[in-house]
């Protein structure tokens, strides 16, 4: 009974308790939510103030920024109205002027009796006069800053790369003339009633010419590779002494194969001697090989070819440039020549055309085709193909030209050189690697004798085709005589 009762008296306390704890946690909370009302009340208060800080800082920055730009639209006011007062007294300084030049124009008119047209075109033939002389001056310090800079330079790269080059200076010419061991193998060659030699131009396509000519008889046709086939054809008939019309088809058709290997062969040592890299079309190394039997001035085709790579793939070294396609477009920019009896245009568009059809690069095709000029050289591979080529052929003793030829050329420089006004006398000399002209001192001057020794050498360089380069010499002496009596 008594400790139930206790227990009676205690929870009325624990309730007691537990309320005050109550009141105590809401009261603390009330207490801690108020302080942080307070700040934040506080925080935005200094907020507010540190924003009406800045608005007034940029009120001020406003303002200094009004009044620099009004100050700004004051001075441009200002110098407007300067400029429009400039403006109005050129207008009348021109007026002015304009007045002098009129009153001007009238008195010179009266004063020299001419009227305006006729003293404008005095003043302009004057003053072309005088442009010509100062562009004749300024041209000759052009071209000598451009020789002094350019061609030191380019001969440094042309010379090195023939020096390097040790090439034959006389090329070897295709073959016609075949010598027999004695004079009666002719009636044998010629046969009964001549059926052998018959037989021999109709399996061959080649004429056999027998005449006086002790010991020998010649071929003629005009396809190179046709008359080394008939020569060696020849050769074995006559080392074997069988020789009629059976024999000849035979020994021809061999023959035919034997050089067909050999234009191979030439053709695959041609690419070997150059170093082409990449694989080329079997037609293209065959038809390249049949260039050794082609000359052209004197100059053996392939031999030039195989030159003209080597110079070429010299001089792109020099310049910091692939060699491999400037050599192999070096290689091949005469092979049109070996089909030039087949087909219809200029070599250089026959070759174009070849390798187009074989598959070469455009940039080879583009050096074939414009090699001559006849296409305008748009790569550098275009422009050294063009470069070697007048090496190799241009260089002394690589080829010779027909007297006909030769005297053409001298006159046609002569009747270039006459054709100028001032010119007295003109002489083709050193084998027409000079022209040296003499003009009448009192008609050209110094400065005309420059003038008509460019224009000279430039229409030779336009008409003329030639190897290496032709000097232009004009000559203007002035000579006073007197006689003592």
């Amino acid at each position: 009974m008594r400790i139930a009762l206790s227990t009676g008296t205690v929870a009325p306390l624990l309730s007691v308790v537990l309320l005050v704890t109550v009141v105590v946690s809401a009261w603390l909370m009330v207490t801690r939510l108020r302080a942080a009302q307070r700040r934040a009340v506080a925080e935005t208060e200094r907020a507010r103030r540190r924003a009406e800080e800045q608005a007034g800082q940029l009120r001020a920055e406003l303002d200094r920024r009004e009044e620099r730009l009004t100050e700004e639209l004051r001075r441009l006011s200002a110098r407007e109205g300067e400029l429009a007062e400039r403006a109005v007294a050129l207008e009348r300084a021109r007026g002015e002027a304009e007045e002098l030049v009129r009153l001007r124009s009238a008195a010179l008119e009266q004063a020299a009796g001419l009227s305006a047209g006729q003293a404008r075109a005095q003043l302009v033939r004057e003053a072309e006069a005088q442009a010509r002389r100062e562009a004749a001056v300024t041209v000759r310090e052009i071209e000598r800053a451009a020789e002094e800079e350019g061609e030191a330079r380019a001969r440094t790269i042309v010379a090195g790369a023939i020096q390097r080059l040790a090439a034959e200076q006389t090329a070897e010419t295709a073959v016609s003339v075949f010598r027999l061991p004695g004079e009666d193998m002719k009636g044998r060659i010629i046969g009964r009633e001549g059926r052998n030699i018959r037989a021999f131009e109709a399996v061959t396509g080649v004429n056999l010419i027998i005449d006086d000519t002790p010991a020998s008889v010649q071929l003629s046709c005009f396809d190179p590779v046709r008359r080394e086939t008939a020569r060696l054809t020849l050769e074995q008939l006559v080392e074997d002494g069988r020789i009629h019309p059976v024999r000849i088809e035979h020994v021809h058709e061999r023959s035919r194969e034997e050089v067909e290997r050999r234009c191979v062969r030439a053709g695959e040592d041609a690419l070997l001697a150059v170093q082409v890299g990449g694989a080329m079309h079997p037609e293209l190394v065959r038809t390249l090989g049949t260039l050794r039997y082609r000359a052209s001035y004197g100059q053996n085709v392939l031999g030039h070819l195989v030159e003209s790579a080597h110079l070429a793939g010299m001089m792109a070294a020099e310049l910091g440039v692939d060699p491999e396609p400037v050599r192999r477009s070096a290689l091949l920019h005469d092979i049109g020549k070996a089909m030039t009896h087949r087909a219809e245009g200029s070599h250089a568009a026959i070759g174009a055309e070849l390798a187009r059809r074989y598959g070469e690069s455009a940039d080879v095709v583009h050096a074939i085709a414009a090699h001559h000029g006849e296409v305008e050289p748009r790569t550098v591979e275009a422009v050294l193909t063009q470069a070697a080529d007048a090496c190799s052929a241009g260089r002394p003793g690589a080829r010779k030209e027909s007297l006909e030829v030769y005297v053409r050329r001298l006159e046609r420089l002569e009747e270039i050189a006459r054709a100028h006004d001032g010119v007295a006398k003109v002489y083709a000399m050193q084998a027409g690697r000079e022209v040296r002209v003499m003009v009448r001192p009192e008609e050209v001057d110094d400065l005309g004798a420059q003038v008509i020794a460019r224009e000279v050498a430039k229409q030779v360089a336009e008409e003329l085709t030639y190897p290496g380069q032709i000097r232009v010499t004009v000559v203007r002496e002035s000579r006073v005589t007197e006689v003592a009596r």
